[in-house]
């Protein structure tokens, strides 16, 4: 049985081995006796070790610490918020802080998107999102529009419902069966385009999709403004806006999937906006606490509340944790940050510098593409430049896990170096970063990168 006495320094990896089963790790590779990183302070843009090694966090922990680690006065604002009311929930009750955090995201968020449904996570938000849009359908008299179309490589969520949109094979199968609908389509990766698609008519691979299902079972197109599995691809100029005129056509939802890409990541409150397109829904997490509390939130349209107004309907779900005032007094203190200190303006102003640093490691000839949007972008790695050959899969293995993320780690960069689509190294800063930041990654990253093209 674990000691509940705070342990020394020297005990945490024996305790971490015996007790923490880690999300997404191999477990196997410490049980052997591999030692586990452990993070024990955080401050700006780096974090530090319990041996006291200093790392540049250019992942943002995941995608989340957006206002950088440290902020005592976001945290505080939900110990602030403990002294009033610790918690109550919002099924069939309400609370100031619940109430005001809804009203600022209904004002931020683009067009009509009023309506906010609080989650506890990005899993928890789209699993909402999709649940919504089928009870939408049968409120509305199309009981049989339930099947989701979302693309290939593309991650939203490991809840069973959430797996049914999520396209990587290896994060389903273990789970088979799951909630059945789910269907793929290729995905944005301008630089390996899908067999008959170009740039101009990738959208049309939704319209194709949904016309074969049938549009009478079709409830939701879920995409992310940029998708991150695979490797930050970006969308070529029109996609969304097409993308919106399919689903209009054939009354199919649209669910911007903005768990990563929302509150700054890509230099705007919401990638919707960065790309200049309307969702019916936006599903987000992460940024909105910049992870200083669990949180996540559904924005829906009017639209789509109309329904649920009418007699005695209701949305048939929730969760106990979701609107905690804790959590909202965490997130108004965090959207306070990025408006008093310029947190979106940062991005803009430095985004072409950040992307400017990753270009230059071009010449590198294991490198063989540079693609993402605001602070949120990716590197994919080739066998072959001239060919775009990758790697197999034991190939892939060894240069990522073998190699290139521990020796990354060990000279003080995280980053991700991901395998889910083609090998790629994504990275992901705080938004507070700067110049001086992208210079340090760099000194890290090229002669990383030069030694892993020499090893093959």
């Amino acid at each position: 049985m674990a000691t509940t006495e705070q342990p020394k320094t020297r005990d945490l990896q024996e305790l971490a081995k015996r007790h923490l089963w880690m999300h997404f790790s191999r477990m196997g590779a410490y049980d052997a006796g591999a030692e586990i990183p452990i993070i024990v302070k955080g401050d700006g843009c780096y974090v530090w070790d319990e041996h006291g090694n200093r790392y540049f966090d250019g992942l943002s922990a995941l995608f989340c610490v957006n206002i950088g680690h440290g902020r005592h006065d976001v945290a505080q604002a939900g110990a602030d918020q403990a002294r009033e009311l610790g918690f109550f929930t919002t099924w069939s009750y309400a609370h100031p802080r619940a109430i005001e955090l809804a009203a600022r995201l209904a004002d931020l968020a683009p067009g009509d998107l009023n309506r906010v449904f609080f989650t506890s996570g990005g899993g928890e938000s789209v699993e909402s999102a999709i649940k919504l849009v089928r009870q939408y359908h049968k409120l509305t008299g199309n009981p049989t529009k339930t099947k989701i179309i979302a693309r290939e490589t593309a991650y939203h969520g490991t809840t069973l419902g959430a797996l049914t949109a999520t396209g990587i094979t290896g994060l389903r199968q273990p789970f088979e069966p799951f909630t059945p609908g789910g269907c793929h389509v290729p995905n944005t990766n301008l630089y390996r385009l899908a067999p008959g698609y170009g740039v101009e008519n990738l959208a049309e691979a939704i319209a194709k999709r949904i016309d074969f299902e049938g549009a009478d079972t079709v409830a939701a197109v879920i995409l992310e403004p940029v998708q991150n599995a695979g490797g930050c691809f970006t969308p070529p100029e029109g996609y969304f806006q097409r993308v919106r005129e399919i689903c209009d056509e054939r009354d199919v939802l649209l669910i911007s999937d903005e768990v990563i890409c929302a509150f700054g990541r890509l230099g705007e409150w919401f990638g919707a906006q960065r790309y200049g397109y309307q969702p019916d829904i936006i599903t987000t997490a992460k940024g909105l606490t910049s992870s200083y509390a669990p949180m996540g939130a559904v924005l829906a349209s009017d639209r789509l509340m109309e329904p649920f107004l009418e007699g005695t309907n209701s949305f048939a779900h929730g969760f106990t944790w979701g609107g905690h005032p804790m959590c909202a007094a965490v997130a108004m203190a965090n959207l306070d940050v990025f408006e008093q200190e310029g947190i979106l303006e940062n991005v803009r102003e430095h985004e072409g510098e950040f992307r400017a640093m990753l270009e230059s490691l071009r010449d590198i000839p294991i490198v063989g593409d540079v693609r993402g949007a605001g602070y949120f972008q990716a590197i994919e790695l080739v066998k072959d430049r001239e060919t775009k050959a990758s790697f197999s899969r034991d190939e892939a293995e060894s240069l990522l896990r073998g190699f290139l993320s521990g020796e990354l780690f060990r000279r003080g960069l995280i980053c991700r170096a991901d395998d889910r689509g083609d090998p790629v190294i994504q990275l992901s800063p705080p938004l507070i970063s700067g110049p001086e930041h992208f210079a340090e990654i760099e000194s890290i990253l090229r002669p990383v990168l030069e030694e892993a093209s020499t090893r093959l």
